[in-house]
């Protein structure tokens, strides 16, 4: 099977981000056959090749989101300016509510929310997460999965720690999928032994997965390491020997010069969650210092609890303004800098930079095109400002991912959302009567 889309401006963000103003990018099954503007499409065997016209949009690759708890939709909106929210709230809510069914539905909703915002690919961490992985499968959606490991009773398991187990069983019968790669979610460094944080990534280099972490997000969590341990969280995980080239460190909003120097010597990746960071009042990552030691870096939204988008054209808005004004600098970050963020960097975090992240031959055919004739994208004088400061979800035109237009006119190609948003909403009924037990917070 082929596709042809033509009359676009394509973004490669390759290692020379070229640039074809009128190009063209033909598709063979899952993969980019060729790349080039329309003289050289002249030349390319089209025959039988179905035609999209991108009508003078920008064609990128997919955005990835690196940090997501994309089960976390019936939270949107709940608690959001409650202090403290995680320990008094999300978690016994999520115990005295969350459940298989409704896991699938939510996943089932976020993604959905992320293709019509042009995200391809995304990394979670949640519970039941072979349901998550489910609605992959059945939407066309590239997954990084990770079942969560928490040392408390989750909805998921009556003992703690039980996500070691279930996560092994997830990742064993999902190690073969073409859309989804299984791995391991130790929660944060505060809350589990460092026992099962070292029994974690024992699991993940079994199976040669990614780890992916919460780290140095939480004041409180700064304060018990300095207190309990005189170390920093970072210091104390490069003891415990689980920093590689697999770790997936979120947020590291309070990480040191020290710690950017062990992450950047044992090859961990950092998930920037620029969003739920700044709406609780954290702070703003060292993403300038990470960039200059080498360290990966891509964009993560967090659940919709804690960003309340999964959308990253609203992240390369915040990120600009909140890394520029930190910096007191302008020109720090340029918009091209932030695009190519929000898809190589991403890319690079997940260890996935030799199959997405670029618009090259040969690559997973993850692609993205945003019209330029609403009322906010003209004039487009330069396509990358366009993308961070003028572009928001709505105009994401189409969505392909592994080969397979999955958003078409602004609409998704091959789901109903209205339905899908009907099915989840009849399942959180339980979950909104439970709710009301936290009044005062919400």
């Amino acid at each position: 099977m082929k596709t042809l889309i033509e009359h676009v401006k394509v973004l490669t963000m390759d290692a020379e981000n070229r640039v074809y103003e009128d190009g063209c990018v033909l598709v063979k099954d899952d993969r980019i056959e060729k790349v080039g503007d329309r003289a050289a499409a002249e030349s390319w065997e089209k025959e039988g090749a179905d035609v999209i016209d991108g009508k003078g949009g920008i064609l990128l690759p997919g955005l990835i989101n690196t940090h997501c708890h994309v089960s976390m939709m019936p939270f949107r909106t709940l608690g959001d300016d409650c202090a403290d929210r995680l320990r008094r709230f999300l978690f016994p809510l999520e115990n005295d509510a969350m459940t298989r069914k409704l896991v699938y539905r939510a996943a089932k909703y976020g993604i959905c929310e992320m293709l019509l915002a042009g995200v391809t690919t995304f990394l979670d961490m949640y519970y039941f997460e072979d349901e998550v992985a489910k609605a992959c499968e059945e939407l066309g959606m590239r997954g990084f999965l990770g079942e969560t490991v928490i040392g408390q009773l989750t909805c998921d398991s009556p003992e703690p720690y039980g996500g070691l187990e279930y996560g092994e069983e997830f990742i064993r019968q999902w190690k073969h999928s073409r859309l989804v790669k299984p791995l391991i979610a130790p929660h944060a460094t505060y809350s589990l032994s460092p026992e099962m944080l070292k029994k974690s990534f024992e699991l993940a280099e079994k199976y040669d997965t990614l780890y992916t972490i919460h780290v140095c997000e939480m004041e409180h969590e700064m304060k018990k390491f300095r207190t309990e341990y005189d170390q920093t969280p970072v210091e104390f995980l490069a003891d415990l020997g689980v920093l590689d080239r697999r770790t997936v460190a979120a947020h590291c909003v309070y990480v040191t010069e020290g710690d950017m120097e062990l992450f950047a010597r044992s090859g961990v990746s950092v998930a920037h969650c620029i969003g739920s960071n700044t709406k609780g009042g954290r702070g703003v990552a060292p993403v300038p210092a990470m960039e200059k030691k080498g360290i990966a870096v891509g964009f993560g939204t967090d659940g919709a609890s804690s960003g309340n988008t999964l959308d990253l054209f609203t992240l390369f808005k915040l990120f600009a303004n909140f890394q520029k004004t930190e910096y007191h600098d302008r020109t720090l970050f340029p918009a091209e800098d932030i695009v190519k963020t929000g898809t190589m960097g991403g890319a690079r975090t997940l260890g996935m930079e030799k199959e997405l992240g670029s618009v090259e031959e040969g690559k997973k055919a993850d692609l993205v095109i945003v019209e330029t004739d609403s009322v906010n994208m003209f004039p487009c004088y330069n396509p990358y400002s366009a993308l961070v400061y003028s572009a928001n979800a709505s105009n994401v035109d189409t969505v392909m991912v592994d080969g397979r237009v999955l958003v078409r006119g602004k609409k998704l190609a091959n789901a109903d959302l209205a339905k899908i948003r009907e099915e989840l909403e009849e399942e959180m009924g339980p979950f909104m009567k439970a709710a009301e037990n936290y009044g005062e917070m919400i």
